[in-house]
């Protein structure tokens, strides 16, 4: 059975191009920067390769996020993702040499841990 670990959350932008895809994955790499799961293994004694992460995103076009991409940002453990309207489309400044368009974009991640606490008897 499944059991709620931790929710932690992160931020991301693209600065240049409007990539609400890069936007997403240095959100999770935010959240993910901020998390040492140690109480997995050494309170638990569940494997951290084991752990299941839903990773929410909010952003600005979330038909244009490549999942796939954001999802391996997620260093270890298995899990899916589910991306909704939020975020933020502001401009920005276009520099060609850094991507196409004005628009920063960014996109906010709620990585929330499970662990299966079934393997704990």
């Amino acid at each position: 059975m499944l059991k709620r670990y931790i929710v932690e959350f992160g931020m991301g932008a693209d600065l240049h191009g409007g990539d609400v895809t890069k936007a997403a994955v240095k959100a999770v790499k935010d959240a993910t920067s901020r998390s040492c799961l140690c109480g997995l293994e050494d309170i638990l004694n569940i494997d951290p390769l084991k752990m299941h992460v839903h990773v929410k995103i909010g952003c600005t076009n979330p038909d244009m996020v490549d999942k796939e991409t954001v999802m391996k940002a997620i260093p270890v453990g298995k899990g899916e993702i589910e991306v909704v309207k939020g975020g933020l489309g502001v401009q920005g400044l276009e520099v060609p040499a850094f991507g196409a368009g004005n628009t920063i974009q960014i996109a906010v991640a709620a990585l929330t841990v499970y662990a299966d606490v079934e393997t704990l008897a």
